[in-house]
């Protein structure tokens, strides 16, 4: 398999592209895939996790260090940057099985060609630390000057975020920035080793927030001149002395040497690499595709903390404000559980340690309980505004209700929780606060259900479903199943109280009445009713044998890209009724082999009510559909084989 992605050429269109697709990280900080002559204008970015500043009445968001990977060439008097100075050849490389970013670049000047290399890491060894080796060789005698220092002019939305920059050079040359609303301390120290003799001088460029450090030589004719590179990052979250902290580091790591550290942090990937490798026989492409969405995620996993989540971009930037959303615990959770329980582990504690803040926002909307936030950053506390919109006419912000009508995040963390013990056996995480965190967010959707309505049933009303886009509705199915699934786990927590670390029992139980708990829990259970209106069937690799023994197909979409699952209905002949989203109409005929239905419930219902009622319109469907051919024979085959069990 080819472990390597590559681009060829410079378009500074592609910047903010390449800075995603070529990103380093190990957990702790990401580093994204710009260039070393790159500065914020560029997009460059050293992004930290779990820690974040607010100026003004803009939104929270993560924390930028100082680059500390910024440096250029001066030939013969000329600056070369890609930017500015078209080069002969250039390519960036991504080895993703290493992490490790490398760069070629060739200039053609007056007297002749001047090739610059590089290549980089953030070690997975050590996440306060990273890397990079520089090589130059020209096929003339140049004048060369090496720039190479700490550019602290930080890339951010809402910034700037560091209200003072504090310069020092001692052993090595450092930056500490100190940010606007909680005045953390984040320091930046590089120390350099080089293979020849030169003239070195320190610049300070205080005005422009850069501490340089200027190498100078003549080269001799197609003669490889290697410098080496040692940053270390520490934040007032990590140590109360982070320039100490920093500086020592990058000495040390020095005097260790780059390649000895690059072998280090080599044999972790491949650690990394033995649980979560996918092998796919056959299909290369797809193999390459999905490693590499493994490396992303290996990439921003946090393994260097015992409580951190993985926020919705990553670490590659501030967009999504670097908050945890419940796709963490979804999407992410399984990937983590199967190749790294420690981490999963790690990304539950965030939420069990961040209970406070879930609790505060139920408080504040008039709850009892944990009601989670669909934005958190630090303390669980919800950074989403409320104006996420701008209306695309008057330009003017529109409210929005993720935060307030969102509840089905408090039952993802429940869910997380309980699929963390399922997959790990490990039930002590229970005794550290899970089992309170169940509890809680079982009592804040005991509370939501105050409406009692005819039948003994209880209802949720005015709520965001997980696809985000139909506000305020009521009952929303998949929220009402995820609520009685909470109040099944808290019944299962409170059942399961002696299986716990005694003194954390006995602390439950004197905070909570247990028995009276367990009661309303159950009533919530049986009162939600969702018994005699869904079958949930869980998730299975082979749907199309349910598929096989549907009497009608309903597809009630408001987009698709290209609506797959009709397509396959239309493979198994089975009458359709469909909405009439953007492109039903490439695959459905109304009223030849289907019925399509307006967007909106009471057409949708007279459309299946007919397709029901109507047996010479089901048999004219499926006749139409047996001579239709909408895919390959051997697509059509390997549905049946997948329906009959092969």
């Amino acid at each position: 398999m080819n472990w390597e992605l590559t681009e060829n050429g410079f378009n500074s269109e592609k910047i903010a592209h390449l800075g995603n697709k070529f990103l380093t990280g190990n957990g702790y900080m990401g580093i994204r895939g710009a260039l070393d002559e790159f500065d914020s204008r560029d997009l460059v970015a050293v992004n930290l996790a779990g820690i974040y500043d607010q100026v003004g009445n803009s939104w929270r968001e993560p924390l930028n260090a100082p680059n500390g990977f910024y440096s250029y060439l001066i030939v013969d008097g000329n600056v070369l940057k890609v930017q500015d100075n078209a080069p002969k050849e250039h390519f960036i490389k991504l080895d993703y099985r290493h992490g490790i970013f490398k760069r070629h670049t060739e200039w053609t000047t007056k007297r002749g060609n001047i090739v610059l290399e590089s290549e980089r890491f953030v070690s997975m060894d050590d996440v306060h630390i990273g890397v990079e080796k520089y090589k130059i060789t020209a096929d003339f005698h140049a004048d060369i000057n090496f720039l190479t220092g700490i550019d602290g002019d930080v890339w951010d939305i809402n910034g700037p975020h560091y209200d003072e920059i504090i310069m020092d050079e001692d052993d090595c040359i450092s930056i500490v920035g100190i940010s606007h609303e909680k005045k953390y301390h984040v320091a930046v120290s590089v120390s350099e080793d080089e293979n020849f003799p030169c003239e070195k001088k320190i610049i300070l460029k205080k005005e422009d927030k850069k501490i340089i450090k200027s190498l100078n030589f003549v080269s001799d004719i197609n003669k490889c001149y290697e410098i080496h590179r040692f940053m270390a990052i520490y934040t007032s979250k990590d140590c109360e002395n982070p320039l100490d902290n920093a500086k020592e580091t990058a000495i040390n790591i020095r005097n260790k040497g780059y390649y000895e550290l690059r072998d280090e942090h080599c044999k972790c990937w491949e650690s990394i690499w033995s649980n979560s490798e996918v092998e796919i026989e056959g299909d290369d492409d797809a193999m390459e595709a999905l490693n590499y969405s493994c490396y992303h995620l290996n990439s921003i996993s946090p393994r260097h903390t015992d409580s951190l989540s993985i926020a919705a971009r990553g670490l590659s930037g501030q967009t999504y404000k670097g908050a945890v959303f419940w796709d963490t615990e979804m999407f992410i959770l399984d990937f983590l559980l199967m190749t790294n329980p420690k981490v999963a582990r790690n990304v539950m504690k965030y939420r069990i340690d961040t209970l406070d803040g879930a609790k505060e926002k139920a408080k504040s909307y008039g709850y009892d309980g944990a009601f989670y936030a669909w934005e958190s950053q630090e303390g669980g506390f919800d950074a989403c505004s409320d104006y996420n919109v701008t209306d695309v006419f008057t330009k003017r912000p529109m409210r929005t209700y993720f935060k307030d009508k969102q509840i089905h995040i408090s039952a993802a963390i429940v869910y997380g929780i309980g699929r963390y013990i399922d997959l790990t056996g490990d039930m002590t995480i229970l005794s550290e606060g899970g089992a309170k965190t169940i509890i809680e967010c079982a009592k804040f959707y005991y509370d939501l259900l105050l409406k009692k309505v005819s039948g003994g049933y209880y209802e949720l009303h005015d709520v965001i479903g997980p696809d985000e886009y139909h506000e305020r509705v009521n009952n929303n199915g998949y929220t009402n199943r995820m609520a009685k699934y909470t109040f099944e786990q808290a019944v299962k927590v409170i059942d399961s109280i002696d299986e716990l670390n005694e003194q954390y029992a006995i602390k439950l139980c004197k905070e909570y009445n247990l028995k009276q708990l367990k009661e309303k829990f159950e009533n919530m259970i049986s009162s939600l009713g969702l018994e005699n209106n869904f079958i949930f069937l869980g998730t299975f690799q082979n749907p199309y044998t349910f598929l096989k023994q549907t009497d009608i197909y309903v597809q009630p979409s408001r987009y698709e890209g290209y609506g797959l699952v009709i397509a396959e209905a239309r493979i198994l002949q089975k009458p359709i009724v469909a909405t009439d989203f953007t492109v039903v109409h490439n695959q459905i005929i109304d009223g030849k082999n289907g019925l399509i239905s307006q967007m909106n419930s009471d057409s949708l219902y007279k459309c299946v009510k007919r397709m029901i009622e109507d047996e010479n319109l089901q048999n004219y469907v499926c006749e139409n559909l047996k001579k239709e051919s909408p895919g390959t024979e051997e697509e059509i085959f390997k549905i049946y084989k997948l329906i009959e069990g092969k």
